[in-house]
């Protein structure tokens, strides 16, 4: 599977960006996809996991209520809307799918400035 992300960039705290992954593959996307992000001196996170039946949806507690990852089987796509942005969201997001082996995007850049 390969993942092609879009969006990010910078933005004021409390204002909005979203990032969206196109998943290039020859399947049906039955497997688990999602956001992570990474920022200098931490480690990765999982930001918002959306599974493969299209049901569970699993948020970092810390953007519960703020973020909104969205996901279309048919596009072969899914998407993280930001809302509500504060300055400890900004990092590099990167797109996910669990697949065998697993499957990354390069990344995409989303800064808060305060």
């Amino acid at each position: 599977v390969q993942l092609v992300e879009s969006g990010g960039g910078l933005v004021q705290a409390g204002g909005s960006l979203n990032v969206s992954c196109v998943a290039f593959d020859d399947g049906s996307m039955v497997y688990d996809m999602g956001w992570y992000r990474q920022s200098p001196g931490k480690g990765r996170e999982a930001v918002a996991i959306s599974g493969w039946d299209g049901e569970r949806i699993i948020y970092l507690d810390s953007v519960k209520g703020r973020f909104t990852i969205t996901r279309d089987f048919t596009k072969k796509t899914v998407h993280l809307q930001m809302n509500s942005l504060k300055p400890e969201d900004a990092a590099t997001y990167c797109c996910n799918a669990d697949t065998s082996p697993n499957a990354w995007g390069r990344g995409n850049q989303v800064t808060v400035s305060s």
